[in-house]
């Protein structure tokens, strides 16, 4: 059996899925329906909850961390303060962009695991910048 390869899952992957109003949202329910081993941050956790209580409501916001519970093979990495200082690398390095501390926190876990897939709507950085691949 081949070994599917993991992917980075960025805040707004996350926020695609589950709400059906987004334009990518049908592209996010095929993804999902059968994920390979998935890895975020819990930097885009918080985001994407806030991004739900204030878009919606709470119970919105409650439904979207339900939805997170019940996603298979999903790791969470954690925000300590070895992850803040790989992350503040990041935003300095590439101080040319809008990244925010969760998109660097997201490319530096890409980075320590060799992650080269990562589903987004939105990152403009590319993964031969960050030495992902050669």
């Amino acid at each position: 059996m081949v070994r599917r390869t993991e992917a980075y899952v960025d805040t707004a992957a996350l926020i695609a899925f589950p709400d059906r109003s987004g334009s990518h949202h049908t592209l996010f329910r095929r993804l999902f329906s059968d994920p390979p081993p998935l890895t975020t941050s819990a930097l885009v956790i918080a985001e994407g909850h806030g991004w739900f209580l204030r878009r919606y409501d709470q119970r919105r916001a409650i439904e979207f961390l339900a939805f997170l519970r019940d996603v298979p093979h999903l790791r969470i990495v954690p925000f300590d303060k070895e992850q803040l200082i790989n992350a503040q690398r990041l935003v300095t390095q590439f101080a040319d962009q809008s990244l925010t501390l969760a998109d660097a926190h997201g490319l530096a876990i890409m980075r320590a695991r060799r992650i080269v897939v990562c589903w987004s709507t939105d990152f403009h950085l590319t993964l031969t910048r960050l030495s992902l691949v050669s």
